[in-house]
């Protein structure tokens, strides 16, 4: 599985942990940045390109974390096809891919620890989409939002 992960200053540190425990766990990553804690970075610049990277396929789930989460959901959800969400326990981590084939975890730097957020992205990268019927009429209507013909 390819992972993407970015982060700003607000995120920087539990990225950078992360990173570490998910190279020695054997995942493929690709970090979309902050290379070097900065400041006076902005959360857009870097989970801007990691939603992309989502969205077109170049990895298969993303993990984005600012300094509570917030910014970073946000800005993921306006890339479509990405389904983010901000999540601070392990049952939304795994429940929103089994039932909304979440994509992007969004984690708040700030907010949760280190072991938390390993317990929490494992949670999110274990999890596989059910595919149950009324789950997937349900992304189908997020698909028909996206491309603003819900009725």
């Amino acid at each position: 599985m390819k992972i993407g992960i970015a982060a700003d200053h607000g995120g920087f540190s539990l990225k950078q942990h992360l990173l570490h425990i998910l190279e020695a766990d054997g995942y493929h990553i690709t970090d979309f940045g902050a290379k070097s804690l900065d400041q006076q970075d902005d959360y857009p610049d870097y989970v801007a390109p990691l939603a992309r990277a989502v969205a077109g396929g170049l990895v298969d789930r993303g993990i984005a974390i600012c300094g509570s989460g917030v910014g970073a959901a946000i800005v993921a959800n306006k890339f479509k096809g990405v389904r983010a969400a901000l999540i601070t326990e392990t049952y939304s981590a795994h429940q929103g891919v089994e039932h909304d084939e979440l994509n992007l975890i969004c984690l708040g730097g700030r907010v949760i620890g280190p072991e938390l957020a390993k317990e929490i992205i494992f949670a999110f990268l274990h999890a596989r989409y059910s595919g149950e019927g009324r789950h997937q009429r349900r992304l189908d209507k997020l698909a028909r939002i996206e491309n603003d013909s819900f009725k």
